[in-house]
């Protein structure tokens, strides 16, 4: 995964104790450029293009003021000590309020404060209401990325249906995966 310009790079410099063989370089490089879509490639080609169709669509929020253009409205940072967190959620509601599902429009954005307070864009999270709104049902459960949605859940908020939602952590790395709920290294 190319890494955003806004992410820092640190370097050090070591002496390299042996050399690598140039087919050991090609495979290395396979597969760094592989490991970006690790989690979904297993699902197939379709993933992987909705996850370069999603990036593609939301390179332009790193900047939040083009989010707040486009409609995301902030709302909550989410944390669970010991867990980790999603970050604060900017929220489209026109989004939201469609039932369609696209990987090029996610209905949040999520965006971790960076130690100035500003917001770094860190992921997405696809929503969709619950068709029968019953708690004991998923059989209306979507699928992106080859991925079935978590829930159906509670409303996170007052007047927020029961839904089922994807986090999908395309802008910061995810120890616990690309499509977990919680990245322990976001933090509000």
């Amino acid at each position: 995964m190319p890494i955003p310009a806004a992410s820092p790079l640190t370097s050090t410099a070591r002496p390299c104790p042996a050399r690598l063989s140039s087919a050991a370089v090609a495979a290395l490089i396979a597969a760094l450029a592989v490991a970006d879509g690790a989690a979904a490639a297993s699902y197939g080609s379709v993933a992987e293009q909705q996850l370069a169709q999603a990036r593609q669509a939301t390179a332009k929020f790193h900047d939040v003021d083009a989010a707040i253009a486009a409609g995301y409205v902030s709302s909550e940072c989410v944390e669970v000590p010991g867990v980790g967190g999603m970050g604060n959620h900017y929220i489209n509601f026109a989004y939201l309020a469609d039932p369609a599902i696209d990987a090029g429009r996610p209905e949040v954005l999520l965006y971790a404060p960076l130690f100035d307070g500003s917001p770094r864009l860190v992921g997405v999270e696809y929503v969709k209401v619950d068709a029968d709104r019953n708690l004991a049902t998923d059989d209306d459960r979507p699928y992106l990325f080859g991925v079935p949605f978590d829930g159906p859940m509670e409303g996170h908020f007052p007047g927020m249906p029961v839904h089922d939602d994807l986090h999908v952590w395309i802008w910061q790395a995810n120890p616990k995966g690309l499509f977990a709920q919680f990245n322990p290294n976001i933090h509000c």
